[in-house]
């Protein structure tokens, strides 16, 4: 059974390394939260390691600079992997052939930045054309995050005719960016999906960003064993089911997507709604906590 905690100092000396979600734990989309920056600040200070497992889809360089900017210290973390840098690996490897259309905001255009030679040696040549042209899809979101994924089913359908494949570069269904919520690529996979299309995801809960974080330890020096890492996230169905796939303990951030579900107010949630929650989606967090402090 899930047992709710206070901070993160009461369990940390049980692990050497986290692998910690960034959006709704460490900053709401706008700003980091302070509490949550002191917290692995401190579990750094007593010799941790902190990879950043973000299902961002964009390339770690472009999340770091994004964290920058947003005022997170580096003295927070050693590492990022991100979903950008598994579909991106998994893209350059010609998973969705050679000609994609491309399904995203054009901040998120990085993501045809030239292959990451530490992650593909002898990359595909990939060329942008029209959906008509395509022999596969690259999806780092829907056009616009705020209207409902339904409004894709036009081209969604074209896609699904012409058999072609879809590369969710994010597998998460929504986010908040501060009090907005936002529709991300796993929402678009998820309908096409349902529409009888196929989709390839590299992100949480997935094995591939799994695979790129224990490296990103390996090349620190420090690859524990799996009861020595703990994953932390507010993602039941990508933080945690990931966690448990991996076979690692969990942290499960009650206070973020899950908040009105998990009935967290005044700083943590009501055990019986946790219960309830984490019973209806089959998972089972080895930590709670309202956030992460």
């Amino acid at each position: 059974m899930t047992r709710i905690i206070d901070t993160l100092d009461e369990i940390s000396d049980r692990y050497d390394a986290l692998l910690c979600d960034l959006w709704g734990c460490v900053h709401d989309g706008i700003r980091p939260y302070p509490e949550a920056v002191a917290a692995l600040e401190r579990f750094r200070g007593a010799g941790g390691k902190v990879v950043l497992l973000t299902n961002a889809p964009r390339q770690s360089s472009v999340v770091r600079a994004h964290l920058d900017e947003m005022g997170l210290p580096r003295a927070a973390y050693d590492a990022i992997a991100s979903s950008g840098d598994a579909a991106r690996a998994a893209m350059y490897r010609g998973v969705v052939g050679e000609r994609v259309w491309f399904m995203g905001e054009p901040h998120d255009e990085v993501f045809f930045a030239p292959a990451d030679p530490e992650l593909v040696a002898d990359p595909v040549p990939i060329v942008r054309v029209p959906l008509e042209e395509a022999e596969g899809i690259v999806c780092t979101g829907p056009f616009d995050p705020h209207a409902d994924p339904s409004q894709l089913r036009p081209q969604l359908l074209l896609a699904k005719i012409n058999g072609l494949k879809l590369l969710c570069a994010n597998p998460d269904i929504v986010v908040d960016r501060g009090e907005t919520r936002e529709w991300c690529a796993g929402a678009v996979a998820r309908l096409y999906e349902e529409m009888g299309g196929e989709s390839l995801y590299y992100g949480k809960p997935h094995p591939a960003i799994y695979d790129l974080a224990r490296a990103r330890l390996a090349a620190l020096g420090a690859l524990p064993d799996n009861s020595r890492i703990l994953a932390i996230g507010d993602g039941i169905g990508t933080d945690i089911q990931g966690a448990m796939g991996e076979d690692i303990d969990s942290l499960f951030i009650t206070g973020g997507i899950a908040a009105a579900e998990t009935g967290t107010r005044q700083g943590q949630p009501d055990p019986k709604a946790l219960e309830a929650f984490c019973a209806k989606a089959m998972v089972a967090p080895t930590w709670a906590c309202g956030s992460l402090r």
